[in-house]
């Protein structure tokens, strides 16, 4: 049974019940010209009792793939359910998607401070509202990210490890890659762990960049999952799967050897052969030339775009099924 599987659901001490539309507007603080800041969340409730499914995207205000997917959920009213209730909220970190910035003003990243506390900083504010106002009516919650910087994000969902009822609703989802990355202490991700609400975590894309591609597969991919809890309108039909997401156990960065001009020469989502021409590095004077080579046989998941790179820079991520080729970097959410 779904935790607000009752005729009323009282949020933020506002009662919708069942059948009921509703927009709320979370707001906890102002700009310095004393502006209101307000999320809009917007509620769809059916009149059949069900699970709740949260989806969430801009918690980093810089990654508009994310809020366009949520966007498009709620346009094409894939967001009014059969049964039980969804609680979109396109644009978590409102003051970054204003300043088109990663973070918060107070330079805090949102998904570093969860649970978050109530006198706090901003962001930490914002995280301890959505972690006790919102996450205790949760079932289910669904994130949607974009690659950071430059790095483009094959689309991908990510759940941690040997966690069976993650994998299934990945497969689900089937996103093209499902890959395994442990949760991040004080991220959004842990919260809903320790919470006991499964969540996955969608990634696709890079910052400050609208692909409808990825955008696609994200819609899809909730409608595939809305679809298999019972709660996807009649009105939709769920797209067929037609080839299974490929599982990522393992993955390395691959990083530049050397500092200069970065010439990409695969797209990202290939498979590529150890050894394999992956890019090169010049500089601008036309007297140097490095080769970049994979290290080892796998996917391409992450792309750098940038023109520029210094030595040490991220430039590729590849999977791996060595252990002793993998690393332990952090992949941020």
């Amino acid at each position: 049974m779904g935790k607000a599987q009752n005729n009323k659901l009282i949020i933020l001490g506002h009662t919708i019940k069942l059948g009921e539309s509703r927009t709320i507007d979370f707001s906890i603080a102002k700009l310095y010209t004393s502006t209101k800041v307000e999320i809009p969340i917007i509620i769809e409730r059916a009149l059949i009792p069900g699970p709740t499914i949260l989806m969430t995207a801009g918690i980093h205000g810089d990654e508009i793939n994310g809020v366009e997917i949520v966007r498009q959920i709620i346009a094409k009213k894939i967001n009014k359910p059969k049964k039980g209730t969804i609680i979109c909220i396109p644009i978590l970190n409102i003051f970054g998607f204003l300043n088109a910035d990663r973070a918060f003003p107070d330079g805090r990243d949102l998904n570093r401070v969860f649970p978050g506390t109530k006198t706090g900083s901003l962001a930490s504010r914002v995280a301890y509202h959505l972690t006790k106002k919102i996450l205790p009516h949760i079932d289910y919650c669904l994130d949607f990210h974009t690659g950071g910087a430059s790095r483009f994000n094959a689309a991908q969902v990510r759940i941690r490890p040997n966690d069976a009822e993650l994998l299934n609703f990945a497969k689900i989802f089937n996103a093209p890659f499902t890959v395994y990355s442990s949760n991040i202490e004080r991220s959004y991700r842990t919260t809903c762990a320790k919470m006991d609400i499964p969540i996955l975590l969608f990634e696709g894309g890079k910052s400050l960049s609208s692909d409808k591609h990825i955008v696609k597969t994200g819609v899809d991919g909730v409608m595939r999952l809305l679809k298999h809890l019972e709660m996807l309108s009649e009105k939709f039909r769920a797209p067929e799967i037609i080839s299974e997401t490929i599982l990522v156990e393992k993955s390395k960065w691959i990083r530049a050897q050397k500092s200069g001009l970065l010439h990409v020469k695969i797209d990202c989502n290939k498979f590529v052969l150890k050894d394999e021409f992956l890019a090169t590095i010049t500089d601008p004077y036309g007297t140097m030339r490095f080769k970049v080579k994979a290290p080892n046989e796998g996917y391409i998941i992450n792309v750098n775009h940038a023109p520029i790179v210094h030595q040490g820079d991220a430039i590729f991520h590849i999977s791996t099924v060595d252990s002793s080729l993998a690393t332990s970097e952090e992949i941020k959410d």
